[in-house]
């Protein structure tokens, strides 16, 4: 059984920065695929981020690209987000999630992801 982890939400004010964590583990292959989702109440979760362990590419939505990067540890099983520039819109409850590394869908589809955290909230004050 794979648990995921978050770690490091918490209040900003508007233009500063947050970095989240996320810890994956629990399966004998070490490393994931690892993405990251925000959601708002009566909105869809919406996928911000991701990056492959196999090839270090990184993807992001538009409503973040340029502000936000993520990035992962050696070990590839840990994956972080880093947020500038924050924005009121921003906030938002923020999950990681987690696949198996050549696992396929495409890096933003939620249903892709098998694995999921419990969230963590960031809080953006203009």
């Amino acid at each position: 059984q794979v648990q995921v982890e978050e770690s490091g939400g918490g209040s900003v004010q508007a233009g500063g920065s947050l970095r989240l964590s996320c810890a994956a583990s629990g399966d004998k292959y070490g490393a994931y695929f690892m993405g990251w989702f925000r959601q708002t109440p009566g909105k869809e979760r919406e996928g911000i981020g991701a990056m492959s362990p196999l090839t270090d590419n990184t993807y992001y939505s538009d409503s973040v690209k340029g502000r936000f990067t993520v990035s992962m540890n050696n070990n590839k099983n840990t994956l972080y987000l880093e947020m500038n520039s924050l924005k009121s819109e921003d906030s938002a409850t923020y999950y990681c999630a987690a696949r198996q590394p050549r696992a396929g869908g495409l890096w933003h589809d939620k249903e892709s992801y098998p694995y999921w955290g419990q969230g963590t909230q960031v809080t953006v004050s203009s």
